[in-house]
């Protein structure tokens, strides 16, 4: 979650990012590494915690305050907040909106001069009068300050409320009682400032940002057969033209090609997909897809799978990090692990690559144009050549020139009258002590 205002400011164009964490810094191993942490060592409230990073502001710059819990905010709209908040010269800027539900949400109260007056908090009861909770126009938790402006201010926040916090927008009537402006700038869409303080918010913030993310591909270009039974990350790319059936899910940094066809029920993660492949009803991960290759159904691709241009991986194949040839097809029930295959090859149903032999994995090299029939399992390290063939059956444990069949099965024999002898000993068990 903290990810995304850290985009949204990144994107914005903001010149230093600090993120304020509590003491534990659980937030540490989210942040990618360009954002600077400042650690809050007990919760006191917002303008403690804005207090807490004050020694990473930069004078000559105005200071930006977001909250952690509203994903949706856009880089747009802080850049709309920081040129209103510079073109007026004000001492602080807040950024709010109008709710048609305003609980739980501070007030402002402006001043007859239409200039914020100050923000009455609502968390407990005892915090705002009655007159003060009907008003609609709600604090966002976002602002934009003069930073020797807010620095000062903070000094002089008390905690005068029912829980005794440092609330931040008290930093407010501090700042025009020093002669400061404050203004308000209205964000018109109220869905960006919504905050999160339950997985019930988190569900409802959530399914808005996919609304989005769906919009922006369908305006260019790509067919979302039913966007309330479809999941797709924020950062995927996906070229026009490809269709998204329902009940699948595109996550991560998976890139999708023009003209695709994608489910239904398919996963992809991380996964790079080309121009007018199909794939249906699969999962795949850390995998890659040439174009116009074939996957599915119920196909399972690995990390380091890669099926080359017009590949196929068909019906209950699994195959990790192994290279699929261009035109080669693993049609059905086969797991091919470890391997790499040439171009126009077709492994026969439940061709096996035993990679392991228990210490270490193997590698299996099949060339161009091999066919193996069914049931043939290949024995890492092991290699067969172009135009070779293995006969149905056959555990191939050495490798198989070019050009040849390889046979690696034992000969078959019948006995005769098996079933009725059997039966005859059935009936008639031998006593203890006899031989069977």
């Amino acid at each position: 979650m903290i990810e995304w205002p850290v985009a949204a400011a990144r994107a914005a164009g903001a010149g230093k990012i600090v993120v304020v964490d509590s003491a534990e810094r659980p937030l540490e191993a989210a942040l990618d590494g360009t954002v600077e942490l400042a650690v809050q060592t007990e919760p006191r409230g917002t303008a403690d915690a804005v207090k807490a990073a004050a020694r990473h502001f930069d004078q000559d710059a105005p200071v930006v305050v977001i909250n952690g819990d509203v994903p949706l905010i856009n880089a747009e709209t802080l850049r709309g907040l920081v040129q209103a908040h510079e073109h007026q010269g004000a001492g602080a800027t807040m950024a709010t909106t109008v709710l048609d539900d305003p609980r739980g949400y501070g007030r402002v109260v402006r001043a007859p001069d239409g200039t914020v007056e100050r923000v009455v908090e609502t968390k407990a009861p005892g915090d705002a009068t009655e007159l003060e909770l009907h008003i609609r126009e709600v604090n966002t938790g976002i602002f934009a300050f003069e930073a020797a402006a807010l620095l000062s201010a903070l000094d002089d926040v008390r905690g005068d409320n029912v829980q005794g916090e440092l609330y931040l927008p008290d930093v407010l009537p501090i700042i025009r009682a020093h002669e400061r402006s404050v203004l308000a700038h209205e964000i018109s869409d109220p869905s960006e400032t919504l905050g999160i303080n339950d997985r019930s918010a988190l569900a409802q913030v959530r399914a808005i940002a996919q609304r989005r993310i769906h919009e922006r591909h369908m305006l260019a270009g790509v067919t979302i057969v039913d966007p309330a039974a479809t999941v797709i990350d924020a950062d995927v790319e996906i070229g026009a033209d490809t269709v998204i059936a329902p009940f699948t899910s595109v996550l991560g940094s998976s890139q999708l090609g023009s003209g695709c066809a994608i489910g239904p029920h398919a996963t992809l993660i991380d996964t790079a997909v080309h121009d007018r492949a199909t794939i249906v009803h699969s999962y795949l991960k850390e995998a890659e897809v040439g174009e116009q290759a074939n996957v599915g159904p119920f196909t399972y691709l690995r990390p380091g799978a890669v099926l080359r241009p017009r590949a196929k991986a068909g019906t209950f194949v699994e195959i990790k990090n192994s290279d699929i040839g261009a035109g080669s097809k693993v049609p059905h029930l086969s797991y091919i692990g470890d391997a790499d295959i040439g171009e126009g090859t077709n492994l026969g149903a439940s061709t096996i690559t035993a990679n392991y032999d228990g210490y270490r994995k193997h590698r299996t090299k099949i060339g161009a144009r091999v066919k193996t029939s069914v049931d043939t399992t290949l024995i890492a390290p092991v290699s067969v050549g172009d135009d070779a063939y293995t006969a149905a059956g056959s555990v191939i444990t050495d490798d198989v020139p070019a050009g040849a069949l390889g046979v690696a099965r034992a000969r078959q024999s019948n006995v005769e009258g098996y079933a009725q002898r059997r039966q005859e000993r059935e009936a008639n068990p031998p006593k203890e002590g006899e031989k069977a």
